[in-house]
């Protein structure tokens, strides 16, 4: 069946074709001046403060999983994380240990938590990318309360699968589009839904991944090859495609995609260049050398299970270049992720969207977004943005003093999920499960439209 008799078929079409304008989070300020005006958030209380905590058992102690557990160190009123599984031992203990999980909590493969009797509110899935469909239909089965890292899966038909078990299921099932959470978003939705710039036209959205970033994540790292992981649309930027559907509360009508790989490849290779940087006689005029990034700069080293004082860190670092795929050489992987990827998309209503995602970049953070209406335009890079109307040419600007990777988004989206599952309540979620399948078919669309070099009518 297409999209749209999928959609009816699991009853999500209403939620899916008009996204409601959510109650506002923001408050203009006027400035002494009068043609400048200032936005403030009052979204600024992070702890859900529940009666007792939400309990919690991690599904995947790697970087995400410790992120969203690390809201119950903060927060222990709000959320408690009562087990954890993970097949690495060392990631699995230190997250145990830091919690105080008992022994029969701590497992290693992920099917263990589910040979056994719910013992609690919600898991939290933070596997590679591969590892999330089977788990979760695990868990839905079992009726835990599910928070599923992006993406959801790695094909259409899992995440239509998973969509269709989340909506006959009463639990409370979300997607981590972080950046729907952060304040900095929020806002310019708002100001979007407010009409203060007319009618959306167009939108531009660039994420910048960084040069150094792409070799050490998607050239030497576990999302390398789409094959492994998923498309480094999807595994990447899904979270950027939600956001674009979000803000204009629009489904997409077309995509067309270009994009390749066109650095890291072996044709690439510098003269000279060792099989590994350790032996490496190039080594240190390249900006890629896994040496100087991992052990002199001592950057990046979290996909290590490191331990000890610095002197022992380093030989261990040591050893891991000398053993992984870390160690290697950049241009002599089996990589195939894009380093560069252009889509444009058209809306319902011929709103169009271009989004670049730029491997090739010397930083790694700051989304810049620009988003063009009839009245006024939206200017932003992920920390203040800009609104300026045009008849009057007065600008309203919104300031934030967040500057992580997420724009606080990570830990506002435990937040609002642990109290959806406390309150018995989906609609303070703004990422259900429903609502992702949106960005995963861009997604999966314009892998279809790169590869194809067609335009695709969704």
């Amino acid at each position: 069946m297409d999209r749209k008799e999928f959609l009816k078929s699991i009853g999500c079409m209403a939620a899916l074709t008009t996204l409601p304008a959510i109650p506002s989070l923001a408050k203009i300020v006027s400035s002494p001046e009068g043609d400048e005006e200032k936005l403030t958030s009052d979204d600024s209380d992070v702890d859900a403060k529940l009666d007792k905590p939400v309990t919690v058992i991690i599904i995947g102690a790697g970087s995400r999983g410790k992120i969203y557990a690390s809201y119950a160190e903060k927060f222990p009123g709000s959320m408690k994380v009562v087990g954890v599984a993970d097949i690495n031992e060392f990631r699995r203990d230190f997250m145990a240990d830091k919690y105080a999980i008992p022994q029969e909590n701590r497992m290693g493969d992920w099917s263990e938590v589910f040979r056994r009797p719910r013992f609690a509110d919600a898991v939290v899935i933070a596997t590679p990318d591969r590892l999330h469909y089977e788990p979760y239909l695990e868990a839905i089965k079992a009726g835990y309360h599910i928070l599923l890292e992006k993406p959801m899966a790695p094909t259409e038909k899992e995440c239509k699968d998973i969509v269709r078990k989340a909506m006959a299921s009463p639990s409370v099932v979300a997607v981590c589009h972080v950046l729907r959470y952060s304040p900095y978003f929020k806002a310019m939705r708002d100001v979007i839904m407010s009409g203060k710039i007319g009618n959306v036209v167009s939108m531009q959205h660039l994420e910048p991944i960084g040069a150094v970033r792409f070799a050490h994540s998607y050239a030497r790292g576990k999302y390398g090859n789409s094959q492994t992981s998923s498309p480094i649309i999807l595994a990447k930027s899904c979270h950027d495609l939600d956001l674009l559907y979000w803000m204009t509360g629009k489904r997409t009508k077309e995509v067309a995609a270009f994009g390749d790989l066109s650095f890291f490849r072996r044709e690439n290779l510098p003269e000279g260049a060792g099989e590994r940087c350790l032996e490496c006689a190039v080594e240190k005029k390249c900006a890629y050398s896994a040496k100087r990034l991992y052990y002199d700069l001592r950057q990046r080293t979290g996909v290590f299970d490191l331990t000890g004082n610095r002197a022992e860190r380093g030989e261990q670092i040591l050893e891991y270049l000398r053993t992984t795929n870390y160690g290697k050489c950049a241009f002599r992987l089996d990589n195939d992720q894009c380093d560069h990827y252009t889509m444009i998309l058209k809306f319902q209503d011929d709103t169009t969207a271009s989004f670049s995602m730029e491997g090739m970049t010397s930083y790694n953070q700051g989304r810049i977004t620009r988003i063009m209406g009839t009245q006024g335009d939206i200017v932003g890079d992920m920390v203040n943005f800009t609104v300026t109307d045009y008849l009057t040419g007065n600008t309203l600007k919104y300031e934030s003093g967040i500057r992580d990777e997420h724009a606080g988004g990570d830990m506002r989206i435990v937040r609002d999920f642990v109290s959806a599952v406390s309150k018995g309540d989906k609609s303070l979620v703004s990422s259900l499960i429903q609502d992702s399948l949106e960005s995963h078919m861009m997604g999966f669309n314009a892998e279809k439209s790169r590869k194809t070099g067609k335009l695709i009518k969704m």
